[in-house]
């Protein structure tokens, strides 16, 4: 993997911000969900739509029919346009991280970092399982990222 170009950022700084975007990606989801329900909730009222008769030739008919809202369906639409955009680009991020440990040797090191950025635990918690100290754990992901 050493040298791979993913075109998104360093791979140090996807590191550290890993942690973090895993949280961002939980709010995200739960303002999706929120903004769903509003998306469901919006009134529905009467409208008009144009289109094409059924038989030739194809005489333009205008169609009365129920929708949501337009302006409050649209301004929630696009937010959650925004926010499917922000999780496309941290789901990226991350998928940087992952491929990037998933491209390493088979061994400790690879384990503190399934550990540490895959599993969630701390430093101290990950040291711990396997019998470092969190000194030594933070040196070993800092070795590997300067090579990388």
């Amino acid at each position: 993997m050493e040298g791979a170009n993913y075109g998104i950022m360093p791979l140090k700084d996807a590191f550290d911000r890993h942690q973090r975007n895993r949280r961002e990606i939980a709010l995200i989801d739960a303002a999706l969900a929120r903004l769903e329900e509003r998306l469901d909730g919006v009134a529905i009222v009467p409208g008009k739509v144009t289109k094409s008769s059924d038989d030739f030739p194809y005489i333009e008919e205008h169609v009365s029919v129920e929708m949501p809202e337009p302006m409050e369906a649209s301004r929630i639409r696009e937010k959650m346009a925004a926010k499917e955009q922000r999780r496309s680009e941290i789901a990226q991020e991350m998928r940087q991280v992952e491929e990037y440990i998933e491209g390493m040797p088979d061994g400790i090191d690879k384990q503190i970092f399934e550990m540490v950025y895959l599993d969630g635990m701390t430093q101290q918690e990950a040291g711990e399982s396997v019998g470092y100290t969190q000194s030594m754990v933070s040196r070993i992901i800092k070795r590997a990222l300067k090579d990388s």
